[in-house]
């Protein structure tokens, strides 16, 4: 059979009942024995949707009409929303959000990792609306769409989709994006920027991607645009390692615990979008790891010191790790001007580099923040450092869940605690922590 014949489906609108909200935040059917996947339905409602995707397993659809709605349904706040695929839950209320999260942690515990924590922690939360000083914007010049298009894809579709404002973002930078798309329509380079990044701390810093070097005339809107909106403009000629202010800048700040020491960084760098949410985050993973004063502890994938600052401010002898030698700089750096000591390390940490400096020694607990792709690789250098207790910090509960199951099977850790952080309000995205111990 083709894929086109067996990919067929009935466009003909149908009635529903949706009983739960897949991983990425869909409602899901079962219409004639056959999965169906609804676009903005939740669950313990009864909808009429319409196909628009057929597949063997399943069929993908959208909602035309809520005939029954959940108490938990919500008015989105945005206007784009539903064009926009930034967000994908913006109907669900945040406490509902919250605990579809948890489940999703909870079902990847038992299906992947085939364990379950002693303790699930209360859901952390922080704000929902203007809460994100970090992300990409992508650029477009569609003349048919009246200009420079700034911001993000349109749901399901590679094209950018025509953004008022944003929600979500920072609103020093969310309610202005029509302004940013209007200066660059004034660039003789305007189609040869893809991308701004946005790092919105102390100081609001735009890194404009260029493919094109700008004339002495586009630098001058550029600054010019910056100083009226209080934005520091960067240019990024290539990799991240070039970008550079426009004139003069100072790095942008912030505080990762809201005590008395700040982190410089580049505005290419990674930091947890949700600031306040991120503070939180900071004092309960302190909370969980219990360093006593004096106590040796491994900080894996440190980044700038998110952790590693607040950690030796309260006394403990760090270890702090990461793969990235501009990091690793630029992290040494602000420990230093903090008049902390701390023992920064680069390594490779996906275990094709040999053995580091860390290995081999002991430590007291330890704490890591991978990426998306986890730490699988040095599980077996971690477990061997013989910590006692292991917070570890996650972007994605199917990794987390099949790290925590090697500890656990492979390395005698109990779960004792774990939770979900909703660092992404309106999202589908899934941010935890779980705390190990021997």
């Amino acid at each position: 059979m083709s894929t086109r014949r067996r990919n067929r489906f009935d466009p003909t609108p149908f009635d529903c009942a949706i009983t739960d909200l897949a991983s990425d935040g869909r409602g899901i059917a079962r219409v004639d024995g056959k999965v169906v996947f609804v676009a903005d339905a939740l669950p313990g409602e009864r909808v009429r949707a319409k196909r628009h995707k057929g597949g063997k397993q399943a069929d993908e659809a959208v909602c035309l009409e809520v005939l029954t709605a959940s108490p938990e349904r919500e008015e989105p706040a945005c206007p784009h929303f539903g064009v926009c695929g930034g967000c994908v839950l913006q109907h669900l209320a945040p406490e509902a959000q919250r605990r579809f999260k948890q489940h999703q942690l909870a079902e990847a515990f038992q299906r992947i990792g085939e364990v379950a924590p002693e303790q699930w922690a209360e859901p952390l939360a922080g704000p929902v609306w203007g809460y994100r000083r970090r992300a990409r914007l992508g650029v477009k010049y569609v003349a048919a769409k009246g200009g420079t298009l700034v911001g993000f894809r349109e749901r399901g579709s590679p094209f950018l989709a025509v953004l008022q404002g944003c929600e979500v973002l920072d609103q020093r930078v969310g309610r202005h994006l029509a302004d940013i798309g209007a200066m660059i329509d004034r660039l003789s380079i305007r189609e040869q920027i893809p991308q701004i990044e946005v790092a919105a701390t102390d100081r609001v810093a735009l890194v404009f991607r260029v493919l094109a070097l700008p004339s002495a005339a586009d630098r001058e809107v550029l600054g010019r645009f910056g100083r009226s909106m209080g934005y520091d403009i960067w240019l990024q000629t290539g990799g991240v390692d070039t970008a550079a202010p426009l004139g003069k800048a100072p790095l942008p700040r912030y505080v990762p615990d809201g005590g008395a020491h700040s982190l410089a960084l580049r505005p290419t760098d990674f930091i947890q979008v949700n600031g306040p949410l991120a503070e939180v985050m900071v004092h309960q993973a302190l909370d969980w790891l219990a360093p006593d004063p004096g106590a040796h502890v491994l900080e894996l994938f440190a980044g700038l010191g998110n952790f590693t600052l607040p950690l030796a401010a309260r006394g403990a002898e760090v270890t702090a790790v990461e793969g990235e030698a501009g990091l690793v700089a630029r992290g040494r750096a602000n420990t230093e001007a903090a008049g902390l000591t701390v023992d920064w390390q680069c390594a490779d940490l996906f275990g094709e580099g040999g053995p580091a400096g860390w290995q081999g020694r002991r430590f007291d607990a330890a704490l890591l923040d991978p990426p998306r792709a986890g730490a699988r690789e040095i599980l077996p250098a971690l477990a061997a450092s013989e910590a006692s207790r292991i917070v570890y910090i996650s972007c994605h509960p199917a990794t987390l869940a099949r790290d925590v199951g090697i500890l656990a099977h492979e390395y005698g850790f109990r779960l004792e605690r774990a939770g979900v952080m909703d660092m992404f309000p309106h999202t589908a995205h899934v941010e935890s922590m779980a705390l190990l111990t021997r």
